[in-house]
C-alpha cells in the first residue's frame, strides 16, 4: 500500500519562506477536462516537497478562512479549481521504459492549509502531455510520425501508474507541437468542440491500496445511523466509495427525491466515506481519499447509469474523472453495485472492452475498461478536452 501523503502547512505561510524559489515563478494555467489548474515546471521547486507548501498555498489563495473564495489566487472556491499539477522530465530508467514524463498532482485546501498528494486527477491528467510537450520535456519526431496524432506515456507519482495520453500535432517549425482547438469532439460541461484527447490508465487497479477489491469482495456494508448501508469499495484510478441512491431513500427519507445540497445528506455520506475509508485501509481523515459516488439506475436511453460523486465533501458539478473511471471498471467487476445496476446493459451480448455512459449532473461521459482472461484490468480509458489559458508568471 502507497502511504498516505497530506500535510498541513503552518498557517502563517507567508513567514516560511526559507528557500530561493522565484517569486513569481513560471506558470501555465490550463483546463483539463472539467477542471482547472496551475502547471508547474518541477526544475523550478525546490528538491525537499515539504518546502512547496507555502508556495501551493500562496498560488490558489488559500486558506481563505473567510468565505472560502480563494479570491487572493488562482483558486475558485471549488474542489476542481483548486489544483496543481508539478511536471517534470522522465528519469533514464524511465526513459528506458518508454516514459516521456512524470508529474506529481497536488490538491491545495481551501478554506484550511491542506496540501494533498495522496491521488490523482483525471481531467488534469489529460493536459499533462501537453504541457510536457510545451515544456520541452519530450519531443516527437514529425518524420516519423503515423497519422495525425502522438502519445505521450507519462508517470504519475501520487498513484506509481503510468498513462498513455493520445491529440492532435501539427507541424510548428522543425518539430510538432500540440494542436488542440480542432472540432472533433464536446464534453458535457464545457462549451463548443475542442481536439480530442484520449487517455489510457494502463494497469489501474490498487491505485492506492495495491487491490482492486480492497475488502477482496465486490460487495460490503458499513453501519451508520444505526442502519446497515450496502457498499462497494473499488480502487481503480482512484478509491471510491460506492453507494447506491435507493438505499440512502431509504436511511434518510423514504419515499421521497434526495436533495444532495441539505447538510444531512453531507453528513451522512461524509460517515459513509469515513467507514468506508478505514475497511479499505485508508485514512478517514482524508477528504481527498477514498471518493464517494451515489449510482443510480439507468432511467433513459442515453445512459447505462447514473452518478452523483461528492469531491471534499461538495457534491461535484460533473464527475471527478478518476471516479467515472473507477465506475466504468467496477461496472464490469461481477457482484458490485455497479454491476447490478448495469444489467440491462450487458444482456449477455456486450464484450468487456465496450464503454458504459454514464450520466452525471452536467450531462453524460463514455467510459471504458480492458480485462485480461484472468479478471486483471489491462486499462482504464476515456476521451476528454482541454485549453490553454495562460502562460507567464504567477505570485505565491
Amino acid at each position: 500500500m502507497l502511504p498516505s501523503i497530506v500535510r498541513i502547512a503552518p498557517k502563517s505561510h507567508h513567514l516560511h519562506r526559507t528557500f530561493t524559489t522565484p517569486n513569481p515563478i513560471p506558470a501555465t494555467f490550463l483546463r483539463g477536462g472539467t477542471s482547472k489548474g496551475v502547471f508547474l515546471n518541477r526544475a523550478h521547486l525546490p528538491e525537499d516537497q515539504s518546502q512547496w507548501d507555502p508556495i501551493f498555498l500562496g498560488i490558489m489563495g488559500s486558506p481563505d478562512t473567510a468565505n472560502g473564495l480563494q479570491i487572493n489566487g488562482m483558486g475558485g472556491g471549488i474542489s476542481s479549481l483548486s489544483k496543481i499539477c508539478v511536471v517534470g522530465s522522465a528519469s533514464a530508467e524511465q526513459q528506458a521504459q518508454g516514459i516521456d514524463a512524470e508529474y506529481t498532482f497536488v490538491q491545495v485546501g481551501i478554506r484550511d492549509t491542506t496540501i494533498d498528494l495522496s491521488g490523482n486527477c483525471g481531467n488534469l491528467s489529460s493536459m499533462i502531455g501537453v504541457f510536457a510537450m510545451d515544456e520541452g520535456f519530450c519531443s516527437r519526431d514529425p518524420s516519423a510520425l503515423s497519422g495525425t496524432t502522438t502519445t505521450i506515456r507519462v508517470h504519475n507519482t501520487n498513484t506509481n501508474k503510468t498513462i498513455d495520453i493520445t491529440f492532435p500535432v501539427t507541424l510548428a517549425g522543425d518539430g510538432l507541437q500540440p494542436k488542440l482547438d480542432l472540432p472533433q469532439t464536446t464534453m458535457a460541461g464545457v462549451p463548443g468542440k475542442a481536439s480530442q484527447i484520449t487517455l489510457e490508465f494502463i494497469s489501474p487497479a490498487g491505485a492506492r491500496t495495491g487491490e482492486l477489491l480492497p475488502t477482496a469482495k465486490p460487495l460490503d456494508s458499513v453501519n451508520t445511523l444505526d442502519q446497515e448501508i450496502p457498499v462497494s469499495l473499488v480502487d481503480a484510478t482512484n478509491p471510491t466509495v460506492f453507494v447506491t441512491y435507493t438505499d440512502l431513500c431509504r436511511v434518510l427519507r423514504p419515499s421521497s427525491l434526495i436533495d444532495f445540497s441539505t447538510p444531512e445528506l453531507r453528513e451522512l455520506m461524509e460517515s459513509i466515506r469515513r467507514a468506508g475509508a478505514i475497511k479499505m485501509g485508508l485514512d478517514p481523515n482524508m477528504q481527498a481519499q477514498p471518493k464517494i459516488a451515489v449510482l443510480s439506475p439507468s432511467c433513459d436511453q442515453d445512459h447505462d447509469i447514473g452518478i452523483h460523486a461528492f469531491s471534499m465533501g461538495v457534491l461535484h458539478k460533473a464527475v471527478p474523472m478518476t471516479v467515472g473511471l473507477c465506475l466504468g471498471v467496477a461496472a464490469k467487476v461481477e457482484g458490485t453495485l455497479a454491476w447490478d445496476l448495469t444489467k440491462s446493459m450487458r444482456l449477455g451480448k456486450v464484450e468487456k472492452s465496450e464503454f458504459i455512459r454514464i450520466k452525471h449532473p452536467s450531462g453524460i461521459v463514455e467510459v471504458g475498461a480492458d480485462f485480461a482472461a484472468d479478471g486483471e484490468v489491462l486499462k482504464a480509458k476515456v476521451v476528454r478536452t482541454g485549453r490553454r489559458i495562460m502562460k507567464g508568471v504567477v505570485w505565491w
